[in-house]
């Protein structure tokens, strides 16, 4: 199986791994189970949770990401609405679980060579059993002044 047909077969995953929402008024966010896109104007933001010992492993090793069920790992990417091209900017995320603990989350860009070229920001966080985790995504496209706030919520099960 070619290394492209794996990536895009674990970034599928990663889309399908997605939770349901949590409640907030004043960001755009997953509102159903299974959401996992945004619109934030020019761009549709898409976001997807998984644990990562469910990555092949010629991917974890790829990208330099340990598998394990005690980990979750978090994909963003930035999509224009017109031309459907991966768009660069900047991404944050900040986590908490239900009992407010904050979870560090450090994303870092990858690029992947294509026509067009894939472009989608990752990262790894500690995760319990039956813990949910609400993702707060902060999201800039680099030709937008203004960041976009997407919130979605996830329960991992490592057991």
């Amino acid at each position: 199986m070619s290394k492209k047909i794996i990536i895009a077969l674990s970034v599928l995953g990663l889309v399908a791994g997605c939770g349901g929402a949590s409640d907030s008024t004043n960001v755009p966010e997953a509102e159903a189970a299974g959401i996992t896109s945004a619109d934030i104007g020019d761009y549709i933001v898409h976001f997807s949770a998984q644990l990562t010992d469910k990555l092949p492993p010629e991917v974890a090793t790829a990208y330099n990401i340990v598998r394990s069920r005690n980990r979750a790992m978090i994909n963003v990417s930035i999509i224009g609405k017109q031309d459907g091209v991966p768009a660069a900017g900047q991404v944050s995320v900040k986590t908490v679980n239900l009992t407010g603990q904050l979870k560090n989350v450090t994303m870092r860009r990858i690029d992947e060579p294509g026509e067009p070229p894939a472009i989608y920001y990752v990262g790894v966080t500690p995760v319990a059993n039956r813990e949910t985790l609400i993702f707060d995504i902060s999201v800039r496209p680099d030709n937008v002044d203004k960041a976009s706030e997407v919130r979605f919520k996830q329960e991992f099960y490592t057991d």
